[in-house]
């Protein structure tokens, strides 16, 4: 189980500015780490109306359950590790057997059995060190969409967004700030027909 404090800096990207990205820093689109996330809320949304987020991320190494709760800078994220068992049992409403993320669930008074799926949003990441932080470029597919983004997680918010945007002007990237991916993928989700 981990817990911290997540501050990043986002921030929409055309296509274009993407591909010139991934150029400058001398990366193919084939060098991106595949990942599967997908989202749960209840049925009247009470993770949405509490601005919390719940998700089961599949990756090349296996499975992690996290939930993001709202905090003055950023967001808590409390993740557990899952083997494919246990996340497919979270996926059908069998069992939770992500410890510390059911202990937060509970505290937020959110009952595990009353989750649901809401879809999937899938992401090419490439991701690397950056002036202390972590730069990260994604491509991501949902809800028959697609995106780009440019990411910078830090530890000091001040510094951290100083050099994001000291980042965005030297590549030229027009200032379009980024909505988290599951604001994203809940407004695509419910818009759709």
């Amino acid at each position: 189980m981990t817990k911290e404090l997540e501050i990043e800096f986002k921030n929409m990207l055309t296509q274009e500015k993407y591909k010139e990205l991934l150029s400058a820093f001398k990366f193919q689109p084939s060098d991106a780490k595949v990942q599967e996330n997908q989202y749960f809320d209840t049925p009247d949304f009470k993770l949405k109306d509490k601005r919390c987020a719940l998700r089961i991320r599949k990756k090349a190494d296996g499975f992690e359950c996290t939930l993001k709760l709202p905090a003055p800078e950023g967001n808590i994220e409390i993740t557990d590790q899952l083997a494919q068992g246990e996340a497919e049992n979270i996926e059908q409403a069998v069992s939770f057997d992500a410890k510390e993320v059911l202990q937060a669930l509970n505290e937020e008074k959110i009952d595990w059995k009353a989750l649901r799926p809401i879809g999937t949003l899938i992401t090419h990441r490439i991701e690397f060190e950056y002036k202390g932080g972590l730069l990260v470029l994604d491509h991501s597919f949902y809800s028959g969409r697609e995106d780009y983004e440019v990411e910078y997680e830090v530890t000091d918010a001040a510094a951290g967004q100083q050099i994001f945007n000291r980042f965005l002007a030297e590549h030229a990237i027009p200032v379009h700030p980024a909505e988290k991916k599951i604001v994203r993928f809940m407004k695509a989700a419910i818009s759709m027909p």
